[in-house]
Order: C-alpha cells, then sequence, then structure tokens
C-alpha cells in the first residue's frame, strides 16, 4: 500500500470509532480538558490519549509542546505531521477527539438539578434546562438570564422560555459557550 491518502482513510475509520460523534464534525474546537487521541502510522511508541491542559497546550513524543487554542482536530492534525515530518518520513497522523470535557456550562436556580454539566460541543438553552431536569414550579419561565463572560467582561443575555414554547422568537435559543451559566430565578 503505497498510497498516503489511502493509509490516512484507513487509519481514521480505525482511530475514530468510539470518538463522540459531535467531536468529528469538522471545526469542532478543541478546549482545555479534552482529551485527545493521537496516533501516528507503523509508529508503535507515537500513540496515544494525551490531555489538553488549563493553558490549551499538550506535549507529545518527538513534536514537544503544542499550543492548541483555538484549534480544531483538522489543525493539530496538520501541525503534528509537519513537526514530525523532521524526524519521520511521510507521517501518517491520525488525531480524533476521545472525550469531551472542556465544554461546560451551569445551570442554577429553580431547576430540579442544578449543576455544573459537561456537555457535546453543540448545546441550546433549552437543551440545558433539559440537561438539568427541567424547571421547578416556582421557576419564572419568562425571565430566564443567560450569564457570558468574554475576558474581562461580562453580559446578561435574556431568554423568555414561554414565547419559545410557543414557537416565538426562537433565535432566543441560541448555542451555549463553554462557562456560560444558565440562571433560571
Amino acid at each position: 500500500m503505497n498510497q498516503p491518502w489511502l493509509r490516512t482513510m484507513i487509519a481514521a475509520l480505525c482511530f475514530t470509532a468510539g470518538v463522540p460523534a459531535a467531536a468529528q464534525e469538522a471545526g469542532y474546537t478543541v478546549k482545555p480538558s479534552d482529551v485527545l487521541a493521537v496516533s501516528v502510522w507503523r509508529e508503535e511508541t507515537l500513540q496515544g490519549d494525551v490531555l489538553i491542559t488549563p493553558d490549551g497546550a499538550f506535549a507529545f513524543p518527538l513534536v514537544g509542546l503544542v499550543d492548541a487554542r483555538g484549534k480544531t482536530v483538522d489543525d493539530l492534525q496538520k501541525i503534528l505531521t509537519e513537526r514530525l515530518a523532521k524526524y519521520i518520513s511521510d507521517p501518517v497522523v491520525t488525531v480524533a477527539v476521545r472525550e469531551i470535557r472542556g465544554n461546560r456550562v451551569y445551570v442554577i436556580g429553580q431547576v430540579n438539578r442544578p449543576g455544573e454539566f459537561t456537555v457535546n460541543p453543540r448545546i441550546d438553552v433549552v437543551q440545558a434546562l433539559a440537561v438539568a431536569g427541567g424547571t421547578t414550579a416556582f421557576a419564572s419561565l419568562s425571565n430566564i438570564l443567560i450569564l457570558r463572560r468574554s475576558g474581562t467582561k461580562q453580559e446578561a443575555l435574556r431568554f423568555d422560555f414561554t414565547e419559545v414554547a410557543k414557537g416565538k422568537n426562537l433565535e432566543q435559543n441560541f448555542e451555549l459557550r463553554n462557562g456560560d451559566i444558565v440562571v433560571v430565578p
């Protein structure tokens, strides 16, 4: 088998079995605490899991420290391939997300199971409420807030569940970001 593209395809198919489907989507940006599975074809010593550290990096043999902040799985695969090419002729590198641990949202207040939830990359406000077991009978459904921090600034985004439940103003049921806090008064 002397065709690099075919080796890459076979390695990727074998390697991504059991990987969360949402993490395999193009464009998934890795986050601190995620676990990546890295494999270099025909290099048994260059296979294993790596943990993205809180500062957004990971270490890999021969490559050293890799800054993963803001990078997709494809970006990281290219970086590793380029760096390993100095030591290995035509390396076939596969990177996949083994575990999504870095996408956390918090749901507090009048919900049945408040707390921190590690979720797949895409979750909207209604889905987060469902993960938290739904709202209690005392919840003020038209006054839900999403607190979002961007750098040193924090903003409060309004969410009116009563409107969304009627099929109105559906744009307010937006995707949550890592670190968002859903407050149900």
